[in-house]
């Protein structure tokens, strides 16, 4: 049997000075439509994604370590989202190279938006 892709909303930034990769996710539903954009689900978990990320600037500055492509929303296969994404992630934060781990996860995912806002615009997801 095979699983309906998961919707991983990440955040590539620095926290007080030490990276994080802080990820939500949640599977697709079986009937899910293929949307030019991550959906209604989409929204839920960049929503959850921020509040979590505004609720740890407690402990100190939050930047963005990847410019525009720090904010994204990647369709992942189970298997990947699993084995390979925390192998990627720890690799990251170790001290990895920032456009290396953007080129990784452009090859493991199947579909990914950039998400960033504009003012009067709101939310927006770009293809990636």
């Amino acid at each position: 049997m095979t699983h309906p892709p998961y919707l991983v909303a990440l955040a590539l930034v620095e926290l007080n000075g030490s990276r994080r990769l802080p990820l939500m996710g949640k599977s697709k539903p079986n009937d899910a439509p293929d949307e030019d954009d991550p959906g209604a689900l989409g929204r839920e978990l960049t929503l959850d994604l921020l509040l979590r990320l505004w609720q740890r600037s407690d402990e100190g500055a939050v930047q963005r370590c990847a410019g525009d492509d720090s904010l994204l929303i990647l369709e992942l296969p189970l298997d990947i989202l699993t084995e390979q994404l925390p192998v990627l992630k720890a690799q990251w934060i170790s001290g990895g190279d920032t456009q290396v781990m953007l080129q990784d996860l452009r090859q493991l995912r199947q579909r990914g938006w950039r998400i960033s806002t504009a003012k009067h615009e709101g939310t927006g997801y770009t293809p990636w």
